[in-house]
């Protein structure tokens, strides 16, 4: 079977993501990446068109990406992208050379016509290179240039965090998004392209080569746009959704055709857990689309990227350390949940990347939680706690491209778990999951849009709860202690206006107390024998008897 070697990557990696972040010092270069210049803050992004011709040989990109956009304000200075050692050669605007400069990775260009407020309009940016080798990806971002066993070429994209302007000119900020576009992408004859969106045609050469053009439909974030080119074949199947049938497709490497037509039946399986608790898949226009790449999986929108090795868990392990993680392949399941938080509702700045990674992890809880039980669910995620390292803020430094600390993934998980006992109404919490993807349906947030959006559909103030659990680092601790007849209990190792109720059991029943930085007492008619906490809050517990 052509299965490649996949390096094992733990998520102490994830950890490091955010904690080299925190101990680097910001510069220009970041401020340029990281914020909206009013260079890019002037003009709306509306459509590609990018045109590439992708040289195996020679590992080298060469094409052009035709911008439209609308006119906000009157400007005559664009922002546009893309890293060295990728390099800009032209850009053009109705048939006219612009003239540009080059800072770092960002190109400044002049436009050469009035930019009227409210109009719309195109320039094409020619561009080539031999672009950055993603050395681990995804986790590290560029071009993957492979080869499957067969000898035959095997190369992905992924950049993530790094960012689009790895291997293309784009406006690389996650704020804005355009419309549609399309992808053209240019290969030998031997190999087959397949990216995002829905294939319009395959256009086919006297040089011994052949383009495939990719529509998408919907909006859509730079950072999720690939190609993926090797000797793939396809098979697929129609899923009866809550907006009818979605084309399910799916490209693996020749040899692997079998295993995938058994393993791949999780796809359905995902799509019926996830439009329950989350609403409808949110790219029906597109599609879904799984797709074998020489790495080990990425969230591209409507192109989700897979290299786990058939095989279930994370590359066959368990990250819950349950064994709840073994019933599922993690990375169907957690990159397809990515298609709701991520390529549904995004970020505007990689500082609040929680709301990707938090709720996406959580979602191997959810799916747990519909196909097998509600305890089961408990189990996995509050198991995912020993890889949390609370050393670092969840949420980065904004402007900067800064993501926060790793402890996005499993922190962020068990903070929603801990949200949703807090609620203690499922079908509340399951409305509210619904209720974000419906209120940010193709729309790019801050965190605290999210937040505030849980706080007035829960009905209750979670502003303290985000505040600890995303803005600081420990974990609240609950000090108890028991005298006789009398329950004593207080907030420890938590911020001043550290707010939050929890469920306890004294003696077999259940109460709910609500704690602050001051003791209180609650008292009972027979002395105390036991007390225990709910285990789905995720917090510390210093217990005296």
């Amino acid at each position: 079977m052509a299965k490649i070697k996949i390096i094992f990557v733990t998520l102490a990696i994830l950890g490091a993501i955010g904690l080299a972040a925190q101990e680097k010092t910001f510069t220009r270069q970041d401020t340029l990446r990281g914020s909206i210049t009013p260079e890019r803050a002037w003009w709306d992004l509306t459509y590609y068109h990018l045109d590439m011709k992708v040289n195996p040989k020679t590992q080298a990109i060469n094409g052009k990406n035709t911008v439209q956009y609308k006119v906000l304000k009157t400007s005559k200075t664009m922002q546009i992208d893309l890293q060295e050692p990728m390099n800009i050669s032209k850009v053009e605007q109705a048939g006219k050379s612009l003239n540009f400069e080059r800072e770092g990775n960002a190109f400044f260009i002049e436009l050469g016509e009035n930019q009227i407020v409210g109009t719309v309009k195109e320039l094409t940016i020619h561009y080539g290179g031999q672009p950055t080798v993603a050395v681990n990806p995804p986790w590290d971002g560029g071009v993957t240039w492979a080869q499957d066993l067969n000898g035959n070429h095997f190369i992905a994209t992924s950049c993530q965090g790094d960012g689009a302007s790895m291997w293309w000119p784009c406006k690389d900020h996650m704020y804005d998004e355009p419309d549609s576009m399309l992808i053209s992408v240019n290969v030998p004859q031997d190999l087959t392209d397949i990216s995002n969106g829905r294939l319009r045609g395959v256009t086919k050469l006297d040089d011994g080569t052949h383009t495939f053009h990719w529509f998408v439909a919907n909006p859509i974030s730079n950072y999720v746009i690939n190609i993926n080119i090797g000797d793939y074949v396809h098979f697929g199947e129609k899923y009866a959704g809550e907006k009818g049938d979605l084309d399910c497709d799916y490209y693996v490497l020749r040899d692997n055709i079998n295993d995938a037509k058994k393993h791949f039946q999780q796809v359905p399986k995902m799509l019926k857990a996830f439009e329950y608790w989350f609403g409808p898949y949110p790219f029906y226009e597109d599609g879904y689309k799984l797709v074998e790449v020489p790495y080990l999986g990425m969230e591209h929108q409507s192109s989700v990227t897979y290299g786990n090795g058939y095989q279930n868990g994370y590359l066959g392990n368990d990250l819950s350390g349950t064994g709840w993680g073994l019933k599922f392949d993690f990375i169907i399941i957690h990159e397809s949940g990515h298609e709701w938080f991520a390529n549904n509702i995004t970020y505007k700045d990689i500082a609040d990347m929680w709301v990707h990674e938090g709720f996406t992890a959580y979602s191997e809880n959810l799916f747990v939680d519909y196909h097998y039980n509600k305890e089961a669910a408990a189990d996995y995620v509050i198991g995912t706690r020993a890889n949390i390292s609370n050393t670092q803020p969840i949420i980065g430094k904004y402007d900067v491209n800064h993501a926060g600390s790793g402890d996005m993934y499993s922190k962020g998980a068990n903070m929603l778990h801990t949200i949703r006992y807090l609620i203690d109404d499922d079908e509340k919490w399951r409305q509210i999951l619904r209720g974000l993807n419906k209120e940010f349906y193709h729309q790019t947030v801050t965190s605290q849009q999210i937040e505030q959006y849980m706080s007035t559909y829960s009905g209750i103030n979670l502003k303290p709860v985000f505040d600890q659990y995303l803005r600081a680092t420990n974990i609240p601790q609950l000090a108890l202690e028991i005298d006789k007849k009398c329950l004593k209990y207080r907030w420890k190792e938590a911020g001043k206006d550290f707010d939050m109720k929890v469920k306890i059991k004294v003696d077999g029943t259940d109460y709910w107390i609500q704690p602050t930085r001051k003791e209180q007492e609650k008292k009972f008619k027979q002395a105390i024998k036991e007390v225990k906490v709910d285990r789905n809050f995720y917090i510390n517990l210093d217990l005296k008897y």
